[in-house]
């Protein structure tokens, strides 16, 4: 299953961006609001939405400053979280978050418009970073 958040433009530059999304505690600043528990550590964080089970996420991927690649640490909910970066001047970048998971078709249906909604929320928040 796979899913995009809509490209927004954030007043930053492409290093500016990647190095705040670099750092996994930063996560924590662009959660939706109904953020039930979040810890970070040097490499990964774990964060529980209401009403959701604890999902933990490591870095995969770094290429500087276009892309930075999360994925899942657990082998019943297997994804990752890219974040796309596109510079268009030195102090505005394009960015989009794209999920990519493998779930069989029933849990695809059950989770596609609440994955949906979280990312545009995460993209939201970036846009207001």
């Amino acid at each position: 299953m796979n899913l995009e958040s809509p490209k927004v433009t954030v007043q930053k530059s492409s290093e500016e961006i990647f190095n705040y999304l670099s750092k996994v505690g930063n996560f924590e600043h662009i959660m939706p609001e109904n953020i039930d528990k979040f810890e970070a550590g040097e490499e990964s964080f774990l964060f529980a939405l209401k009403g959701m089970p604890e999902i933990e996420l490591k870095l995969k991927q770094v290429d500087a400053p276009k892309k930075i690649v999360l994925g899942s640490t657990s082998e019943k909910f297997p994804f990752s979280l890219t974040a796309d970066i596109e510079e268009n001047s030195e102090s505005s970048s394009n960015v989009q978050l794209l999920f990519d998971g493998e779930f069989n078709p029933m849990v695809a249906m059950m989770v596609k418009k609440p994955l949906q909604k979280f990312i545009d929320t995460l993209i939201g928040n970036i846009e207001q970073k």
